[in-house]
């Protein structure tokens, strides 16, 4: 179980465990999206979320700290959630996925503000101290940063050019 809530032990690198999370996400997304496309990083994204749900309840169970710093996979699941606007406008227009490298890093600089800043909903979905606050708290960064994201690409599509 330790295996996935560290995504393969890149939640015990330091300084900043989430940070490096986020940024392992990208590399697995990118080949996720390179084998199957958008449907498929979505499929497993779920898969990620229930897994680390489940990751995370077991190793916390009967501990004191509900979201220790080493638990990362909250943040893979919320950074692909970040990413969905991108690899779905990739998957549209049939781009080259690194072509579109300013919308994955608007992605991950927005998901990673919303989820160390915890604003709004973030922060109440943290503030269960739970497993399942632990993993939503991300979704909802990972939401807000995908909003953002999209808005950031329909400004420079609508604006910019």
């Amino acid at each position: 179980m330790k295996l996935v809530a560290t995504f393969f032990g890149v939640g015990l690198l330091r300084p900043a465990p989430g940070t490096w999370g986020s940024l392992a996400a990208l590399p697995v997304a990118y080949g996720i999206l390179s084998i199957g496309g958008f449907w498929f990083l979505v499929n497993l994204t779920v898969f990620a979320f229930i897994s680390g749900l489940i990751a995370t309840r077991a190793v916390t169970e009967g501990q004191p700290d509900h979201d220790p710093s080493y638990i990362v996979i909250d943040e893979v699941v919320g950074q692909w959630i970040a990413l969905f606007p991108v690899a779905y406008g990739a998957m549209m227009m049939q781009a080259p996925l690194e072509r579109l490298w300013p919308g994955w890093l608007a992605a991950f600089v927005l998901f990673r503000l919303f989820d160390i800043t915890k604003p709004w909903l973030v922060g109440k979905a943290d503030a269960r101290n739970d497993a399942m606050g632990v993993m939503l708290d991300d979704v909802v960064a990972g939401v807000f940063a995908a909003i953002g994201v999209s808005a950031l690409a329909a400004f420079a599509h609508l604006v910019l050019m």
